[in-house]
């Protein structure tokens, strides 16, 4: 628990008021949002020990950094499939599927297969997520069978029509990744 209050205190004192400002009237949908840029959460991160405790207790709570350090903090071995479902399930905002793809699900031994279903599946922000991950599985030298490139040709040409812009342009990237 006194991690979690260190990780508050941290964030307090690298509040951006500005930036917290423009994120709500965005609508981004959490209660609390302290404007803290991505770099500096990493910085935070690294003073804090990978705890999939800590992480799912960071992870509960209705803050944006809070949430972002969860993906962050938790440790790639506890990420299991499970796991990684319910979280797809409760992500808020296309940002958090952008983190989790490359800093914690690209990293998991079912990278590929929890992309795939997650694909299958077309929700938006796991799709988001899946197709950034499994571009970055492939740029890393992945290798997809051809029934696997030919499910996920199906199921971006499914979703394309109906996507919002962040799905879109991942759906992009992935498409990028998938000719090279």
């Amino acid at each position: 628990m006194s991690d979690e209050l260190d990780i508050k205190k941290e964030l307090r004192a690298s509040m951006n008021g500005i930036l917290s400002a423009r994120m709500r009237e965005a609508g981004m949908p959490f209660k609390l949002i302290f404007g803290v840029e991505l770099p500096r959460l990493q910085s935070i991160a690294a003073e804090f020990p990978q705890d999939a405790n800590l992480a799912q207790r960071l992870w509960k709570q209705n803050i944006r950094e809070t949430r972002l350090l969860a993906i962050m903090l938790m440790p790639v071995d506890a990420f299991t499939d499970e796991a990684s479902g319910i979280w797809a399930e409760e992500m808020l905002t296309a940002e958090e599927a952008q983190v989790m793809a490359m800093l914690l699900l690209s990293k998991t031994k079912h990278a590929k297969e929890t992309c795939l279903s997650w694909l299958k599946e077309a929700k938006p922000l796991p799709s988001v997520c899946a197709c950034l991950c499994m571009r970055h599985l492939l740029i890393k030298g992945t290798v997809l069978e051809q029934k696997e490139a030919e499910s996920i040709e199906d199921c971006t040409a499914r979703m394309l029509p109906k996507a919002n812009l962040h799905l879109r342009k991942a759906i992009q990237s992935l498409k990028e990744a998938l000719k090279d």
